[in-house]
């Protein structure tokens, strides 16, 4: 993970990667063990996002220019979707509207990954996804709300592993989009 910190220009950051005497798989759980606001947090979560795909594109598994996985299935009613995983890394103080990010970024839907799609897409496991170190680059929003805040706390590959950052570092780090992600904002 220091590494992979390290390769997207985050030296200081990797230098700064904690590891904590217990699991911090909660938003909630980290701030606590780091004694700060849990806004703080930049909970990296998996989507899938998914859209209508095009009347050339056939069932199977295909690369984007990225390396991100994005498969292309047929529904009950015939239409093909197209889906991929979306990073989003969110403020803990608030849930994602997953119908505002859908609308945002021109998608049919988004709904929260499963474990095993989350272990697929990042190589980690749910409750320590770091925002980089995946497989391949994944497409990525960073919420807003985290710009609030001059240093920001992000999991560290592992459930036990913390780093610290700041909003425009996770930018550059991603290669990301700034965006309203929070319910009622």
């Amino acid at each position: 993970m220091v590494a992979a910190l390290r390769a997207g220009g985050a030296a200081a950051s990797g230098a700064r990667m904690r590891v904590l005497p217990d699991a911090v798989t909660t938003a909630r759980a980290a701030a606590d063990a780091l004694g700060i606001e849990v806004g703080q947090i930049a909970n990296s979560l998996i989507f899938v996002l998914e859209r209508s795909a095009g009347p050339d594109e056939q069932p199977g598994t295909e690369r984007s220019a990225s390396g991100t996985s994005i498969s292309t299935e047929r529904s009950a009613s015939g239409t093909s979707i197209s889906t991929e995983p979306l990073l989003v890394l969110a403020s803990g103080a608030h849930r994602v509207d997953t119908a505002k990010l859908a609308a945002q970024l021109g998608a049919a839907a988004i709904r929260r990954a499963d474990q095993k799609f989350v272990r697929a897409a990042t190589g980690q496991v749910i409750g320590g996804v770091a925002p980089v170190g995946h497989p391949a680059r994944l497409r990525t929003v960073v919420d807003t709300a985290l710009a609030e805040y001059a240093e920001l706390w992000c999991g560290g590959g592992i459930p036990h592993a913390v780093f610290p950052t700041s909003f425009d570092e996770l930018i550059t780090l991603t290669g990301g989009t700034a965006a309203a992600v929070a319910e009622g904002s």
